[in-house]
């Protein structure tokens, strides 16, 4: 019984931990779209969350972890609802539609648009530090991964390989990020346009003619549900460390 008891308490304990955790991770990305990484202290996000600065050490290190913990908390919450999607439905597993719900989904949330849209004036250095590359290699292993699967399907165009790939899908895919600042404020597309217009270009140059066959994205939308499941267990791990 006391063993029992003891499982419940640890299991008490983490849910606490997480929760008060959430709470201090509200308030650091709050903190952080009103005024900027910069200006926005560890004293101030413990003194919003009503907590002593030791208790948020207890959780991230340092302030880069702390913020780089808000922006992976976002990511794995978009990662979850791609693999979700990819389980749910296998036509999302395709290049083009898993692209378009990427782009929906980080220009969406708040933190991961200012990351994909390199918003100097909301993250600063946030953007170029180091503390970011764990992140980055996670997503590269993801996407290699991914983009295999596609290929050995033969979901992509012939003569498409992996490594081109590599190069040429986030070239295309970051510049209708990269263009968010330029844009005219009168320009008649909403979010969705935009997600429309890159899934369409990605269709035209990357995937077969007549488009991916949906015997072959049955079979690999499972695999690649797992690819972005693993990818947000990496993501949470960041926000939530043990």
């Amino acid at each position: 019984m006391n063993l029992v008891m003891s499982h419940l308490e640890v299991a008490v304990a983490r849910t606490d931990r997480v929760a008060r955790a959430d709470a201090i991770l509200d308030t650091a990305r709050d903190l952080l779209l009103r005024h900027g990484y910069r200006k926005v202290s560890v004293d101030d996000v413990a003194k919003g969350a009503g907590v002593g600065k030791g208790t948020l050490y207890l959780h991230w290190r340092t302030r880069e972890h702390l913020f780089l913990a808000v922006a992976a908390r976002e990511a794995a919450e978009m990662t979850t609802g791609i693999a979700s999607a990819m389980a749910d439905d296998p036509a999302e597993a395709a290049l083009s539609r898993y692209m378009r719900r990427f782009f929906v989904e980080a220009m969406r949330r708040p933190v991961l648009r200012a990351v994909f849209t390199r918003d100097a004036d909301t993250l600063d250095k946030l953007v170029a530090d180091p503390s970011r590359q764990p992140l980055q290699g996670a997503k590269l292993l993801a996407s290699t991964e991914y983009l295999g699967l596609l290929a050995e399907a033969r979901l992509v165009r012939d003569g498409l390989s992996p490594a081109e790939l590599d190069y040429t899908l986030p070239t295309v895919v970051y510049g209708f990020f990269a263009i968010e600042p330029f844009l005219p404020a009168a320009l008649p597309l909403d979010l969705d346009a935009k997600a429309d217009r890159l899934a369409d270009v990605l269709r035209r140059v990357f995937e077969p003619p007549g488009g991916p066959d949906p015997a072959r994205l049955a079979a690999v939308a499972p695999r690649a549900a797992a690819v972005f499941t693993a990818l947000a267990d990496g993501y949470r791990a960041v926000a939530h460390p043990a």
